[in-house]
């Protein structure tokens, strides 16, 4: 656990020795905070990373390293560490009401970035193994926020709701679709959230249902049930999605969450009565709509956002860890390759990001589309559509080129 803020602490008595002047506030702790915080430290800034919840959130639902995301991970030194956190999901089945297999799909499969990614880790596993590397050379503050700030040309003025007051060169929000501030910042969230018309609900259940290392899907009419496996063999992640053009409901309303998810679940079949049992004593329940956010810039000033903050795609893309991975790694060096000059490094960061964001979001919509429960479009199985869809797919993976931002200070992921 990290120590209490001071009024003003400087760049002394940090663990992991000296650092440069460049002091940068990170808001999250769950992916795209400790990812940028990794590759701010080893450019030569000093970080401070300041958490709502109390302790790093557990399970959540499963999320992949694609394409160039793996890249990324390969730089960061944490390849093996990745890999031993994994899921170690072998495949996926999708079944009918009987739980007749209708289609399978495997991690092999397109070069291990289909479906099924051949890195497939919960988003509580790979925050850890995010957290483990960074505890030492980066200052963590759970159970606090920030409250209020004030930018000038040469810092910003933070207030924290515990009660302290620090400054900073620069300040990053890593702190997910509800961002609170980018509404400080840029503005309500009603200007930049796009809700996709589903709803997605995921807790962990004991693997009474004979689920070996293939996640189980089924669909039918805009919902789905999913069981999927995990480390802990005996334990599954759960997961339903249905539509909802509104769900009504506060993203912090847990009963209410839970009632909505009772409602819109009943009479659906499968395996759904059996699962939904375990609702009420589960450690990890989460539910929200599926949505995006969609922005002209992420930053304003000497602020500036990362992760579904700036740019979700909606967990619908199946690439929004791959997104704060890979922005977290352009974001650090862009700024470090500007000299810490905050216009030309997020420019820079903008620039890079753009076209794989927008790519990762029309997949995040079409998927969005295709679960709706309408009849298909012969128009969009043409050749041509194909071609256009594969070649978009492709874009989402890899495309976007990754500098090696040679010149730029790199203490290297052993510092």
């Amino acid at each position: 656990m990290a120590r209490p803020y001071d009024v003003d602490c400087g760049s002394e008595g940090r663990a992991g020795g000296a650092v440069s002047g460049i002091r940068v506030l990170v808001a999250g702790a769950s992916v795209a905070g400790p990812a940028v915080a990794h590759w701010l430290r080893r450019r030569g800034a000093e970080v401070t990373v300041v958490e709502r919840a109390p302790e790093l959130r557990p399970g959540g639902q499963a999320v992949d390293a694609r394409g160039v995301a793996k890249e990324v991970v390969r730089r960061m030194g944490l390849d093996a560490a990745v890999r031993a956190a994994r899921t170690e999901t072998i495949g996926a089945h999708s079944v009918d009401v009987d739980g007749n297999v209708l289609q399978t799909f495997r991690a092999e499969d397109d070069g291990g970035d289909g479906f099924i990614a051949e890195i497939e880790i919960l988003r509580g596993d790979l925050a850890r193994v995010l957290h483990d590397d960074t505890r030492d050379r980066v200052e963590y503050v759970f159970g606090d926020r920030i409250v209020g700030l004030t930018q000038d040309a040469d810092g910003v003025d933070v207030v924290f709701a515990g009660g302290g007051r620090r400054r900073f060169d620069l300040v990053i929000g890593a702190d997910g679709l509800h961002s609170g501030l980018r509404e400080m910042v840029f503005g309500p969230r009603e200007r930049f959230v796009r809700h996709l018309g589903h709803v997605l609900a995921f807790y962990s259940v004991p693997n009474e249902f004979g689920l070996d290392r293939r996640l189980l899907e089924y669909q039918e009419g805009g919902r789905s049930a999913c069981l999927r496996p995990i480390r802990d063999a005996t334990r599954a992640m759960a997961m339903f999605s249905f539509t909802s053009a509104d769900p009504g409901v506060d993203h912090r309303d847990v009963a209410a969450q839970k009632l909505l998810l009772r409602e819109r679940m009943a009479g659906f079949g499968w395996l759904t009565s059996r699962v939904l049992a375990h609702l009420d004593d589960t450690p990890d329940f989460y539910l929200d709509q599926v949505a995006q956010v969609v922005m002209d810039r992420w930053s304003s000033g000497r602020v500036v956002l990362l992760g579904d903050a700036a740019f979700s795609a909606s967990p619908l893309s199946g690439q929004g860890s791959g997104l704060a991975l890979v922005g977290a790694y352009l974001l650090a060096g862009e700024l470090a390759a500007a000299g810490w000059d905050p216009e030309v490094g997020f420019a820079g960061y903008e620039r890079r990001m753009r076209s794989y964001v927008e790519a990762n979001q029309e997949i995040g919509r079409l998927h969005a589309h295709s679960r709706e429960g309408a009849e298909p479009d012969p128009e969009a199985e043409s050749e041509a559509a194909t071609e256009a869809l594969y070649a978009l797919v492709d874009r989402a993976i890899d495309g976007v080129d990754l500098p090696d931002y040679a010149g730029v200070p790199d203490s290297g992921s052993d510092s």
